[in-house]
């Protein structure tokens, strides 16, 4: 059983004793569930994953993030200000203008299993275009936003926002630092990205 099947309390099948090898060519893939499978996509683009039982965990983990980059003086680029009450004890340095901050911080719209990407819209980074962002992300999200796919996430967006579905809407999946990049990433915008995900399910 993995680790995240033990976090999560799920319980294996019989199917899922069967090595692959042993499986027939008829039997039906094994499907992950949707919270393994992002964990899986999202550390193999490069992103940095820190997974928090409760609200207090999460803010040891932004508060070891901010010494660990010497970020703790630097300013913050924020547009969502959902973030400013939950993490008002921070004091954080906050701006809108770009060109002043080391990092950005933010919220998403969803966490897409199926490729490991984070669905983010102008409820995050307004008008903006990703490569003009920092290119520092801290992200903080919720186990509740697990969906299978884009399609999932796009229909998500749309429920909640009835009245006004906002704009900008796009991915980031790519989170691997300039050297490391390769042509599979080309014409893509690269961040250092921290994912802070706390468990409310």
């Amino acid at each position: 059983m993995s680790l995240f099947r033990k976090i999560f309390g799920l319980k294996s099948t019989p199917e899922d004793n069967i090595k692959s090898e042993q499986r027939g060519k008829y039997m039906p893939e094994i499907k992950l569930p949707v919270d393994e499978q992002f964990t899986i996509n999202f550390k193999a683009n490069g992103g940095k994953f820190l997974y928090c039982e409760n609200m207090q965990e999460v803010q040891n983990s932004l508060n070891s993030i901010l010494l660990e980059n010497n970020w703790r003086t630097d300013m913050v680029l924020m547009f969502d200000a959902r973030l400013d009450e939950l993490f008002k004890d921070f004091k954080l340095d906050k701006t809108k203008r770009i060109s002043e901050s080391s990092f950005f911080f933010s919220t998403c719209e969803y966490l897409i299993s199926d490729d490991g990407s984070l669905l983010i819209s102008s409820n995050q980074i307004a008008e903006k275009k990703l490569k003009e962002l920092p290119d520092n992300f801290v992200i903080y999200a919720t186990t509740s936003q697990f969906v299978q796919n884009i399609g999932e996430g796009l229909r998500g967006i749309k429920g909640k926002n009835r009245d006004k579905i906002p704009t900008n809407i796009t991915t980031i999946k790519h989170f691997k630092t300039i050297e490391d990049k390769d042509f599979l990433t080309y014409g893509s915008s690269s961040k250092n990205l921290y994912l802070l995900l706390l468990e409310d399910l």
